[in-house]
C-alpha cells in the first residue's frame, strides 16, 4: 500500500460531537504492540524486534502486518517470529487473544477473525 492509498476508519460518537477517523496503519500498530507484548514472541516477522522499535520508532510495528476493515469489522493478518520452546499454540492463542481485546478496547472496532502466520523461531544465543 503506497502512502496515497491510506484508509481512514470512521466511527460516530453516541453525542455526535463530530466523527472519528482512525487510519489503517494505526490499527496495524496496535496489533503489532499488542502481539510483542505476548511472552513468547520474539518479533515481528517484518524484522520488527523490541530494540529497533526503540530506534526506528512506532511504524516499524506495522511490519508484519496486514488489517483489512470493512463497515467497522476489522479482520488482521500477522506474521510472527517465536522464542525457541515455547509451545506454539498457547503463545499464537494468546496473542489472538490480547490483539483482539487491544484493538476493540482502543477503537471501539469489532474484530472479526485474526489470523498469524509463524514465520520463523528464533533461536538462543550462545555465550
Amino acid at each position: 500500500m503506497n502512502k496515497e492509498e491510506k484508509n481512514n476508519y470512521k466511527t460516530l460518537s453516541e453525542e455526535n460531537l463530530g466523527e472519528v477517523q482512525i487510519a489503517d496503519e494505526v490499527v496495524a500498530i496496535i496489533a503489532g504492540l499488542a502481539s510483542m507484548e505476548v511472552e513468547g514472541v520474539s518479533s515481528m516477522a517484518g524484522n520488527a524486534t523490541r530494540e529497533l522499535i526503540a530506534k526506528l520508532g512506532m511504524k516499524s510495528l506495522s511490519k508484519g502486518v496486514k488489517v483489512d476493515v470493512l463497515e467497522g469489522v476489522v479482520t488482521v493478518s500477522l506474521a510472527l517470529n517465536l522464542k525457541y520452546g515455547r509451545n506454539i499454540k498457547e503463545t499464537t492463542m494468546k496473542v489472538q487473544e490480547k490483539v483482539k481485546a487491544a484493538i476493540e478496547n482502543m477503537t471501539g472496532l469489532t474484530v472479526a477473525d485474526i489470523n498469524i502466520r509463524v514465520a520463523g523461531v528464533d533461536m538462543p544465543e550462545e555465550n
